[in-house]
């Protein structure tokens, strides 16, 4: 099994290979190691590998199946099509118009019929890879991202409140005498 993920200590995205012979997760860039938890690995029955039962960057259970492909390159690929197409519709050419758009979709459709599944933890967006990795989990679930979402986003108000507690007034405000603005 394979892992991509950021590194808390450092933030570089660190890519591990064989993570089922390990005890610890190591970053390579500063060394910080997460210890991999007991039970978050486990055999599937009847020959069929490793079951990830939670993530093993973060104290998360909720993992989701996904593509392993770079969304970004697959909207690129949609907005060309569209683009070509606009343009050859532009100049009143319907045969080649609509000839791009079914190409754009047939490149779609082979792209998602042979790109390989990824497990991604929603918390921590950690990716697994490997043979069967993904089959007891489900797909993408918008509650569930949007519950991760908004715990992320609370945490940097906490976090950028307090550093502006801690701050105290502004300097010429304390020194005028004038209350700080608010």
């Amino acid at each position: 099994m394979q892992i991509t993920y950021a590194c808390p200590g450092c933030d570089a995205t660190v890519m591990l290979e064989g993570v089922e012979q390990r005890a610890a997760l190591e970053c390579p860039s500063c060394h910080a190691a997460i210890a991999i938890p007991p039970g978050a690995l486990q055999r599937g029955g009847a020959g069929r590998g490793l079951r990830l039962t939670r993530c093993l960057v973060c104290p998360s259970h909720e993992l989701f199946a996904r593509k392993d492909f770079p969304q970004r390159l697959g909207v690129a690929i949609v907005v060309a099509g569209f683009a070509a197409s606009c343009v050859t519709w532009a100049w009143q050419l319907l045969v080649p118009t609509f000839a791009i758009l079914f190409a754009t979709a047939l490149v779609d459709v082979l792209l998602y019929l042979f790109m390989p599944e990824c497990l991604t933890c929603y918390r921590c967006q950690s990716r697994y890879r490997g043979d069967g990795i993904t089959e007891a989990h489900g797909g993408f679930d918008l509650e569930t991202h949007e519950k991760h979402r908004q715990g992320r986003a609370r945490a940097a108000e906490l976090t950028r409140s307090a550093a502006t507690a801690t701050a105290g007034p502004p300097v010429a405000a304390a020194r005028d005498g004038a209350p700080p603005p608010s």
